[in-house]
């Protein structure tokens, strides 16, 4: 279980005591973002990639990984960002341990927003073996985009089945950038979006709320299967 830390509302003052959340490194061990508590608590006002995802090193292997920044609704309705301490030069610099490669049972994320979608395709995609997640440089026609080495990746949170448009422009984007690329869903897709998935190589997965990813056609249930090649 993670320290919890005093946070208070530059907004009303109010004083919370909060605890970051613990996401499932790809060997099975708990990571928590370690929380700063001298530093003081913001609030957010607009949202970017670069300021919700943080670095955050495994204890028991070594692994980094990308994670969402801790927050926190106070109640006069303020969404606070929580401070996170800095890792020492020496954390910094010291060889990682080593781990075993074998994988894990997946340990879904709860989805209740968007941005929660989003951090159960990435924790996903980190348990197939896939590295270096982060923010997409094309943003695409729905949803939101997010890259692997090699893979790019769309999570549409709406309320829309995902349409034939919708899989078109994301095989052609990852064809320019010649990489793979799958889709998450929380609505599902049209049926000519998923006939249209299948001739062009694209796994389909819808995100149930309990966070994990359920194959929709055979490219999926493969790529659950194998994980990154």
């Amino acid at each position: 279980m993670s320290e919890s830390v005093s946070v208070r509302c530059p907004a009303c003052r109010r004083e919370h005591l909060y605890a970051a959340p613990a996401y499932p490194c790809e060997c099975g061990a708990p990571v928590v973002p370690p929380l700063d508590p001298a530093g003081t608590a913001t609030a957010v006002t607009h949202r970017a990639w670069d300021d919700e995802w943080i670095s955050v090193r495994c204890t028991a292997c070594g692994r980094e990984g990308e994670w969402p920044r801790p927050e926190l609704g106070c109640t006069c309705g303020t969404l606070l960002r929580v401070p996170v301490a800095r890792a020492s030069a020496e954390d910094e610099e010291a060889e990682p341990p080593k781990a075993p490669a074998p994988r894990r049972a997946f340990q879904p994320i709860t989805i209740r927003t968007a941005r929660d979608a989003v951090t159960a395709a990435a924790v996903y995609l980190r348990w197939l073996g896939y590295r270096d997640i982060r923010r997409a440089d094309q943003r695409p026609t729905s949803g939101i985009g997010i890259a692997a080495h090699g893979l790019l990746a769309q999570v549409d949170p709406t309320v829309r089945p995902a349409s034939l448009r919708d899989v078109e422009c994301l095989w052609l984007t990852a064809m320019t950038e010649s990489a793979a690329c799958v889709y998450f869903s929380l609505s599902g897709y049209a049926p000519d979006a998923r006939a249209r998935a299948d001739t062009l190589g694209v796994p389909l997965f819808v995100l149930d709320l309990t966070g994990t990813p359920q194959p929709v056609n055979t490219l999926a249930d493969e790529l659950d299967s194998t994980g990154a090649c």
